[in-house]
């Protein structure tokens, strides 16, 4: 199998999320750390079920390096972090005024994008700026390198980082790209707005035109790609996405914690003690956050349907939490 390299990527290093390429000196195929009858099934379905050349496969699997730095980053992540702390992270002055030089750059791109896809600019702004601090650190781990790590030497998420490992071989196949040259973060993600292998293969899309799928370099396809994937997640143009609310009594409690899907109704959470400063549809649903705010008194928020589909990019309702404040900043700023 031949991959053809079509682009030559900037290697950057996450100097945010303070990781560093951390390469190791052992490849896979020597340290023991690794799951070798693992890595050998994996050669075998994908020669088998994707005609893969075995002799191509064991080269560059044995050839991936284990980094341990990927191995401690997965074991830290910042969402675990309360979220006082947590939204320190991303509502900065810098990152603001980086989403509105942004804005400012692509501000046909965002309008496209919005009209035909109903996702707000600010939304799409706020992703990107997230993600990579609107491209400048995309981070700089070989893809090869990260999933192969994961695949064979993390046996907590092995499963799943396998998948993305056999999506990242058929995508750099399909976009004729080579798999040894890509780069991103420590979870295998890519590109401005960081998708990882399965995303770019379902989501991305050329919005310019150009022919190609660049995640890396292409602002166009970057923004179109992010509001692709909202809308199938179900984005719902001109909807709320989170509201304020106080409470009253003790029945709220009930209703806090549980998935990201909302499940509530607007009259239940109201009959339970939300309070709302405006007016919802009653059948509206939603779920009800408990944010710790650093102080005695929690935040409490109930986030609707947009909220939910922001957390189909990252499933933890602080990061949701965090895109849509610095989307609103955003916005006012601008």
């Amino acid at each position: 199998m031949i991959f053809k390299k079509y682009y030559i990527y900037s290697l950057f290093i996450s100097l945010t999320l303070g990781m560093g390429l951390g390469l190791a000196k052992q490849s896979l195929a020597s340290t023991k750390a690794v799951n070798k009858q693992d890595m050998q099934q994996f050669i075998k379905e994908m020669t088998q079920q994707h005609n893969f050349k075995h002799d191509e496969l064991q080269t560059l699997l044995g050839n991936a390096r284990i980094h341990q730095s990927i191995l401690d980053a997965i074991s830290r992540p910042a969402e675990a972090k309360p979220w006082y702390k947590y939204r320190t992270i991303f509502l900065t002055q810098s990152r603001i005024k980086g989403g509105v030089k942004f804005w400012n750059d692509n501000a046909l791109t965002l309008k496209k994008a919005s009209q035909q896809y109903g996702v707000p600019a600010e939304i799409m702004v706020a992703i990107i700026g997230v993600e990579t601090r609107y491209g400048r650190h995309k981070g700089g781990f070989p893809v090869i390198d990260s999933l192969a790590t994961l695949a064979f030497a993390y046996p907590p998420r092995s499963k799943f980082f396998r998948s993305e490992l056999k999506e990242f071989l058929l995508m750099t196949r399909e976009e004729k790209i080579d798999p040894l040259k890509q780069m991103g973060s420590y979870a295998g993600a890519m590109g401005m707005p960081q998708f990882i292998s399965s995303s770019f293969r379902n989501y991305a899309i050329d919005f310019d035109g150009d022919g190609y799928r660049d995640l890396w370099n292409n602002p166009a396809d970057a923004i179109g790609s992010v509001a692709n994937y909202f809308k199938r997640h179900g984005w719902k143009k001109d909807q709320p996405v989170v509201a304020r609310v106080t409470t009253t009594g003790k029945e709220f409690k009930s209703l806090i914690g549980g998935k990201l899907k909302p499940n509530w109704t607007y009259r239940k959470l109201k009959k339970h003690g939300i309070e709302f400063k405006q007016k919802y549809p009653d059948q509206q649903k939603g779920i009800l956050l408990e944010l710790d705010s650093g102080t005695k008194q929690p935040e409490y928020w109930v986030g609707w349907q947009n909220f939910y589909v922001i957390s189909r990019y990252n499933h933890s309702s602080r990061y949701s939490m965090a895109v849509y404040q610095l989307a609103q900043e955003i916005l006012k700023r601008r």
